[in-house]
């Protein structure tokens, strides 16, 4: 008589996606397939391609960048579709009959910027009844747009830098009023898209002729912009783990960024390409300091009611100020990431925390908690 065995529970992980971080979502999905537990968990990878298919990934697809080339989904496989309330894939291969590939217990969306981290994939998972890693629609949604994000720290007393939302309708009809206000802030400023991550289209603006090109290069990626003051201090920044059960969430210890080269800020080219980025963990602040920071980068995990993880970013100003620079509730995710290398300064190496986030979304009752 053989030997019965439990069915392991089957993870999708999902990645690419209909934005500006198609690629960096792909990097990370590359480093989370590589170490998955796969005696623990049946792992399906799935890819989103930029014009919106969700496609069963073949062994032909890329997850790295091979020759100075981005990866993109292979939008050549099988189209899927996710039926609501069941939580089972179907595969839709032209010319053939559709085919049942089986319930999935967990999502990992290894998505970055609109269409994905906005909590769209979120609303989609929730509907369909599936239990996915990371935060809710709310938290998702809030966490995306920077401007709604600030608006919720300051109200939770976190400390927030000085900035001006412009929004499309504002930029269009009444320019000269929103070019006074960003005036107001004092010189330099840095420009950014309201709704984008990764530090797409943003740019630093010396005076008005260099804001209005700004502006116009962050609406390129989104039609309402954030235009922040420069705020002198050293980029600090700190990753959040939900904690099973009713304990507190946890913080890593604190690193510094520090960006090498020609780059005069984190922007995407000293992320992803080349040697231009690199990580001090711990950060040398004082341990005083350090332990604020971590309470606040919780504060600010619970002030949007994230789940999962997140990374929070602060500026540790000359005077000894700690100002939140914004909160990622999907953080880059390759190995090399700075979230997942804070985790791993801390005790927590990659493969066990891309365990602990599917455990903890494995926990997670799906509806309203």
């Amino acid at each position: 008589m053989s030997e019965q065995h439990e069915p392991l529970p089957r993870v999708a992980v999902v990645f690419g996606g209909r934005n500006s971080e198609h690629a960096v979502s792909i990097l990370g999905a590359g480093s989370v397939l590589e170490v998955i537990d796969r005696s623990k968990y049946e792992v399906v990878p799935i890819g989103i391609a930029q014009d919106g298919r969700w496609v069963l990934a073949s062994g032909e697809q890329q997850y790295g960048i091979e020759s100075g080339e981005l990866p993109a989904v292979d939008a050549a496989s099988a189209t899927l579709a996710l039926t609501s309330g069941s939580g089972s894939l179907v595969a839709y291969d032209p010319g053939s009959i559709p085919v049942e590939l089986g319930h999935v217990d967990v999502v990992f969306p290894v998505m970055h910027g609109p269409f994905a981290e906005d909590g769209t994939i979120q609303g989609l998972l929730e509907m369909a009844g599936v239990r996915y890693v990371g935060s809710g629609v709310l938290a998702s949604s809030v966490g995306m747009d920077k401007v709604y994000m600030k608006m919720v720290l300051a109200a939770s007393g976190l400390p927030v830098g000085p900035y001006v939302a412009i929004r499309d309708r504002d930029w269009r009809t009444d320019r000269g009023r929103v070019l006074k206000e960003v005036q107001e802030l004092g010189w330099p400023v840095f420009v950014k898209p309201a709704r984008a991550g990764s530090s797409q289209g943003i740019s630093k603006a010396a005076d008005l002729e260099e804001l209005e090109r700004a502006i116009e290069f962050a609406r390129e990626h989104d039609p309402k912009v954030l235009v922040e003051a420069a705020i002198i201090g050293r980029e600090i920044e700190c990753a959040v783990l939900e904690s099973p059960g009713d304990e507190a969430p946890r913080a890593s210890m604190p690193g510094e960024v520090l960006v090498h080269g020609d780059h005069e800020f984190f922007d995407f080219e000293a992320k992803y390409i080349g040697d231009d980025m690199s990580l001090s963990v711990p950060a040398d602040i004082p341990e005083e300091t350090a332990e604020q920071l971590r309470a606040m980068a919780v504060r600010a995990f619970e002030a949007l009611g994230c789940e999962g993880l997140s990374r929070v970013d602060f500026f540790y100003t000359t005077d000894g100020r700690l100002i939140v620079n914004e909160i990622n509730t999907m953080p880059g995710f390759t190995a090399m990431s700075v979230a997942p290398q804070l985790w791993a300064a801390t005790g927590v190496p990659y493969p066990e925390l891309v365990d602990r986030l599917i455990q903890l979304a494995l926990r997670r009752s799906p509806g309203l908690r």
